[in-house]
């Protein structure tokens, strides 16, 4: 079971990352992202996290994108890796993500 401090920090990055229309990362940033979770080979397909949305699924809807980040991050926290995923997405620039609006 999560730390209420880890509770704390999921709360907190998953409003940071919603903040000013912002959808989720650009493609390259995002599969940044994609590399610093850990590997998934050994859990079962259902409990695997799904492929970020680039590349051809650049095209899906942003809701659909929004949500796969967010799975990303809960992926993350349920794996002990929130901290470095949190860092890694503050560090980002506001021109490294992708906004609602922008396509």
């Amino acid at each position: 079971m999560p730390q209420n401090e880890d509770v704390e920090t999921l709360e907190r990055l998953l409003a940071y990352v919603a903040e000013n229309r912002r959808v989720c990362p650009m493609p390259g940033r995002w599969n940044e992202l994609w590399q610093l979770l850990p590997a998934s080979d050994h859990l079962p397909e259902d409990e695997r996290p799904a492929l970020p949305l680039i590349l051809a699924a650049w095209q899906s809807p942003a809701l659909l994108k929004m949500l796969r980040l967010q799975e990303h991050i809960r992926f993350a926290a349920r794996c002990g890796h929130l901290r470095v995923v949190d860092q890694f997405l503050r560090q980002l620039k506001e021109s490294d993500w992708a906004h609602v609006g922008d396509y």
